[in-house]
């Protein structure tokens, strides 16, 4: 906590209408859900086909907080009924609340404004997407095999490092993939973020702006990966010294090595 106290940001008017809309939509849709399920129970008792408080009461139970919504119903068994009600006064309380977006911050307002604070905590995604890729995905963080504590400290200093890499390349590299080069500020920072034109036409056509196709970023790595040296043997002598000869850049392969502002290999090991 600093000296200037907490920062805290919420909607100037007590809600926001784009969260408290769907808020209410996933509500009434699961609530809904759970009444289409526990039906055929209901019908099986008032039909006489379950009886008998303790096998109604299991079959109930199994049901009813399948979607996490038991807290709003109320429950009455006997041996021969049972009666499901929602508690409209909780759900009325609860929907007082949607829409209601707060974020709790230290650091002080003069240094982040509330839409950038917002911005900040939406981009924690992508830690969450690099941390899957430290942990499993791309980098193999683990597992860890080395038992000294100074080797485990090197060993993730290297991934932390060819994650920070990683980082710069997805950046460096978007114009060859899928990634949105200049995705649009929203007005709200709550509202749901959307792609810019020039994103959704390399999404549709799977080609940039010059016809030449676009990749994931994994899949980019892969075609690189066809850049390759290859021992080459002219004629039919076996005697015949191997050549040293590099696979003939795709340009995809040339605008990469042009946008990370390197030149393409043409000679090998300095000859």
């Amino acid at each position: 906590m600093t000296d200037h106290g907490p920062h805290v940001v919420t909607q100037s008017d007590g809600q926001h209408p784009f969260l408290a809309t769907e808020r209410a939509r996933k509500r009434e849709d699961l609530l809904t859900a759970t009444e289409t399920a526990l039906a055929p129970t209901q019908r099986a008792v008032a039909e006489g086909r379950l009886a008998g408080a303790d096998t109604i009461g299991l079959r109930v139970g199994k049901l009813l907080n399948k979607y996490r919504m038991a807290k709003h119903f109320d429950l009455t068994i006997t041996d021969t009924t049972v009666v499901i009600t929602r508690k409209t006064s909780q759900i009325a309380a609860e929907a007082a609340l949607d829409g209601i977006y707060v974020l709790r911050t230290p650091t002080p307002a003069e240094t982040l404004t509330p839409a950038s604070i917002v911005q900040a905590y939406k981009n924690l995604a992508h830690v969450e997407r690099d941390f899957r890729s430290i942990k499993a995905t791309d980098l193999d963080l683990r597992p860890i095999y080395h038992r000294l504590e100074d080797r485990v400290r090197a060993h993730v200093l290297i991934v932390m490092l060819a994650a920070y890499l990683t980082w710069h390349l997805r950046a460096t590299l978007a114009p060859l993939t899928y990634t949105d080069e200049h995705p649009p500020t929203p007005a709200d920072p709550v509202a749901p973020a959307h792609r810019s034109p020039a994103a959704d036409r390399k999404a549709s056509r799977h080609t940039d702006d010059h016809d030449q196709p676009v990749r994931s970023f994994p899949a980019l790595l892969k075609h690189l990966a066809t850049l390759t040296r290859n021992d080459l043997r002219y004629g039919t002598d076996h005697t015949t010294p191997l050549v040293p000869t590099l696979a003939e850049p795709t340009p995809t392969q040339r605008h990469t090595f042009a946008l990370l502002n390197a030149p393409i290999p043409l000679t090998i090991n300095g000859k």
